[in-house]
């Protein structure tokens, strides 16, 4: 241990407890933070692409997931290592931002770090590299923008939308229904869309799902689905052009805030009083009817008294509705949320064509249906699968396929899947690395091999060979000068991406690239590791 003197010759302490603490420096430091995020990209590799496998993650209480989605699989893993950590967060940053490409970001950062490692074992400063690969990523985004095609579409040609969201959703296990998923995911994203500000709101997307049924039962509900029944069992179960009063109040007397005690010590005294909450309930039913609504949501529930009263005044009731489920009511039928009986006037009742409740199977479960709303501008996609994890599973599917929809609708330029555009990245890069002067280009070259890791993964997880079908297609895209050319995954019989209508979006490719390098530079920078050692 170093010891440090001051002015009098007196030893003074640099770090508090440093015998208790471990510390890497230099190349050991680096060395270690790199094996960690190989660690991590390694876990993800195999489940790259269409034919990449899944994962089984178990929850400390049990609860068992089976995801092949990047972003789920390290938010569920429990990572100790501080640069582990990095990269559970540059796949949480490109889930946030792009909702897909989780996967990829990941194993791109991992090759990135692995190059790192040969350089800096041939005696190249750190920070080099982090220039250099800086300066690569620049010309693998700007040729991502030159490779780039733009995809036209409206509300009646959906086709461009539904491939891409297809290409997303061939790499889940829901692959086998992925045409009417993408559909179900692009209709409902153009529902709640603003083409003219290429704007979209997914929290008026409300994705539900229910055990039971087939994965293709699955259906777009242009309305709102409700996991409760009517508060009655003799309630009518269908209702036209519903008008409904939505509430927030409780259908019962007001309590005081005060404690309080009633003494009631005559039959006269109790009669009065019974009448009295009696005549209460009966003047909040009657204000709802008196506004003309035929159906009331309230968010609390209301007693056996209550529920009689609205059941013989022929008014349907729903009880116990969720605060979220009831903005999205309000925001689908148009209709204001009412705190207080006083405030209901016919204006802030909510309009909907149809409310019916549907069971399902022999459970006797029952949801409720709101459809033909005002404002069409809340949908809802309702899920059925075998089992609750297939169900989850669905449901990050359809959230990435949401998300791709919604990139594209903001930028509508896609680039070839398939590894083609990385394999096309890295030709570019490679070339351009001998204009630059200085150590850089070294880092430069180890980017374009870093890019070739993504197309490797794809042929290596479709069980075809690596660095044969890699070198075939690379030299295919150079002779003819064609970047669409990538990795034939699903044995089509041709290379061609165009052809096998395999699409990504281009700000999320380019996201991509842009975080796994700021990932890589800020990992290489690190050359002092101090922690505490383990008791």
């Amino acid at each position: 241990m170093a010891l440090a003197f001051d002015d009098f010759g007196r030893p003074f302490i640099i770090i508090r407890e440093q015998e208790q603490k471990t510390r890497l420096r230099g190349l050991d430091a680096q060395k270690a933070n790199i094996s960690a995020g190989k660690a991590v990209a390694r876990i993800l590799r195999t489940s790259l692409g269409p034919k990449g496998m899944d994962k089984m993650l178990q929850s400390p209480d049990g609860d068992v997931t089976i995801s092949n989605d990047g972003a789920t699989i390290l938010e569920q893993m429990d990572v100790d290592n501080q640069i582990a950590k990095l990269m559970v967060e540059l796949s949480r940053s490109q889930d946030y931002e792009i909702g897909d490409g989780t996967t990829g970001v990941v194993v791109m950062a991992g090759a990135l770090l692995e190059q790192a490692e040969q350089l800096l074992e041939r005696g190249i400063h750190p920070i080099r590299i982090a220039e250099g690969y800086e300066m690569a990523s620049r010309i693998a985004v700007e040729h991502l923008d030159r490779i780039a095609q733009k995809y036209d579409f409206g509300v009646s040609n959906i086709e461009p939308l539904v491939q891409t969201c297809m290409t997303t959703l061939s790499s889940k296990i829901v692959n086998r229904c992925k045409r009417s998923l993408a559909e179900i995911a692009v209709k409902a994203v153009l529902a709640v869309a603003d083409l003219e500000r290429k704007d979209v709101r997914l929290d008026l997307i409300k994705v539900d799902g229910k055990v039971g049924g087939k994965l293709e039962d699955t259906e777009l509900i242009y309305g709102i689905v409700v996991d409760k029944d009517m508060s009655h069992p003799q309630m009518p179960k269908q209702i036209e052009d519903a008008k409904i009063a939505i509430l927030t109040c409780p259908f019962e007397p007001p309590k005081p805030k005060t404690k309080h005690k009633v003494d009631i010590d005559t039959v006269e005294k109790f009669q009065t009083l019974r009448l009295q909450e009696q005549k209460y309930f009966d003047d909040m039913v009657q204000k709802c009817k008196d506004v003309g609504a035929t159906l009331v949501i309230c968010q609390w529930g209301f007693d056996d008294e209550a529920n009689h009263l609205l059941m013989h005044r022929n008014l349907p009731a729903v009880r116990w509705v969720g605060g979220v489920e009831l903005e999205l009511i309000a925001i689908a039928t148009g209709g204001r949320i009412v705190p207080r009986f006083q405030e209901l006037t016919p204006e802030k009742l909510g309009k909907a064509g149809l409310v019916q409740e549907k069971s399902f199977g022999t459970t006797k479960d029952r949801m409720l249906y709101i459809e033909h709303c005002a404002n069409s501008r809340a949908v809802t996609v309702f899920i059925r699968g075998g089992n609750k994890m297939m169900i989850e599973e669905t449901k990050r599917s359809i959230h990435d396929a949401l998300c791709v929809a919604r990139n594209l609708i903001r930028n509508n330029s896609i680039v070839y899947g398939g590894g083609s555009a990385e394999i096309s990245c890295s030709v570019a890069v490679e070339a351009a690395a001998d204009r630059y002067p200085g150590v850089e280009q070294y880092a430069i070259r180890a980017f374009a091999d870093a890019l070739d890791a993504i197309p490797m993964a794809l042929a290596e997880n479709s069980g075809l060979q690596p660095i044969e079908t890699l070198s075939v297609v690379k030299s295919q895209q150079i002779k003819e000068n064609n970047p669409y050319c990538g990795i034939d995954c699903n044995d089509v019989g041709t290379n061609d991406m165009r052809e096998q209508n395999v699409f990504e979006t281009l700000i999320g490719k380019q996201q991509q690239i842009l975080l796994a390098t700021q990932v890589v530079k800020m990992i290489l920078k690190i050359d002092d590791v101090i922690s505490p050692s383990e008791y």
